[in-house]
């Protein structure tokens, strides 16, 4: 229930996230954004509430930083995982909670925006629009029909729409007429120095590049193996993430990698070994097709580290000129880029303090918290 304290002038809520997997985050961007606002909220006096897959988690866990927790089932499957798990979270909040606002994130699960309206009228809810999820080439034709329905109905039907990038804030008003408010995702301020994590890929300081991604088409690993493979260099190529239902991309990845000892593929990774493989890298290489904004290209520039990235519109708005910058899917201009920052380390060392310049001054998750709770609460005191 919604109070104001007239002294303090603060408002305490309920609000409830629906979308995400769960936290804490093992991969994922929307999970990492979720995980780092739900903490700030709830550090900062809010009650906050994440649902979340029991075949992501332990279902046992009910609490974490702050934040509650509210475990349910999903169909675990490629196109009904996140519908069926959003279904339920639906149900949930209309017939047993008491939320002041509710904030859905992505496409998928904002489509399921018009059951909060028909059975909760008044509760107010937020989309935050994280990508155009539909160009993922993992979707199946009606799946991606069915994506594009959910960002209408998010677009046209939430109380307030958030998109993380300008560009995908001027889509919103060109292609819906909605005065989206742009809150970006963000990068979390880490410091690690060690690097004994490592020692099981062989890794040291310095010596290998590192790309973090899931390893889906769109995300173009397959660009930067077939750009590698035509260097010499001692460097090696450092591939963190997992398949998303994409066992047969991640089979032809590793088809393309052959024998090559210096193309180490990790699997996910998180906490202090996926700190210490941003730490110790000599660069950070981001080679999508597309992206909404990269969180792992944020975090690559928290941590100083030089980056290489594809000439999208989300990556040239994350590194506004302060990177090495390749034509999309070009994999001969991607290894002319690779061979410049390896035979200029200097250039390297200045396009990394640049970016965590810019990572620690645009891309801070303290001002990006601040800026959704004032959100909250201007919606849920507006008559």
């Amino acid at each position: 229930m919604v109070y104001y304290k007239e002294s303090s002038n603060i408002i305490s809520m309920k609000a409830f996230l629906i979308g995400q997997k769960g936290i804490p985050a093992k991969n994922g961007g929307v999970e990492k954004h979720v995980e780092n606002l739900a903490i700030r909220l709830a550090n900062s006096g809010q009650e906050v509430f994440v649902y979340a897959r029991n075949n992501y988690q332990d279902k046992k866990l009910k609490q974490y930083q702050g934040v509650n927790i509210i475990n349910l089932p999903s169909i675990g499957t490629k196109n009904l995982d996140a519908i069926s798990h959003t279904f339920f979270a639906c149900l949930d909040l209309i017939f047993r909670r008491r939320p002041d606002v509710v904030h859905f994130h992505s496409v998928g699960p904002s489509s399921l925006i018009l059951l909060i309206k028909i059975f909760r009228p008044k509760l107010k809810v937020v989309f935050t629009f994280h990508c155009q999820d539909y160009h993922h080439q993992k979707w199946g034709r009606l799946a991606r029909w069915y994506l594009k329905l959910g960002e209408a109905i998010g677009c046209r039907y939430a109380d307030q729409v958030i998109t993380i990038s300008e560009e995908l804030k001027k889509y919103s008003k060109e292609k819906y007429g909605v005065e989206a408010t742009y809150i970006p995702n963000g990068a979390e301020k880490v410091t690690e120095t060690n690097d004994d994590l490592l020692n099981s890929w062989n890794l040291k300081k310095g010596e290998y590049f590192v790309s973090i991604s899931r390893l889906v088409k769109h995300k173009g690993i397959h660009y930067l193996i077939e750009a590698y493979q035509k260097l010499a260099t001692e460097k090696k190529l450092v591939i963190v993430g997992g398949g998303a239902f994409t066992d047969e991309y991640v089979s032809e990845l590793k088809k393309l990698a052959g024998d090559n000892p210096n193309i180490i593929f990790t699997g996910n990774q998180s906490g202090k070994v996926l700190a210490q493989l941003y730490a110790n890298a000599y660069a950070f290489i981001q080679p999508s097709e597309y992206e909404g904004l990269s969180v792992a290209l944020l975090e690559a520039m928290s941590y100083g580290l030089p980056c290489i990235v594809s000439n999208i519109p989300a990556n040239l708005e994350a590194v506004a000129g302060q990177a090495l910058i390749f034509e999309n899917k070009n994999i001969k201009d991607l290894e002319d880029k690779i061979l410049k920052m390896l035979s200029n380390p200097d250039l390297g060392k200045e396009i990394g303090e640049k970016l965590r310049e810019r990572a620690n001054t645009e891309y801070n998750w303290d001002t990006i918290a601040k800026n959704t709770k004032k959100l909250y609460e201007n919606l849920i005191t507006k008559k």
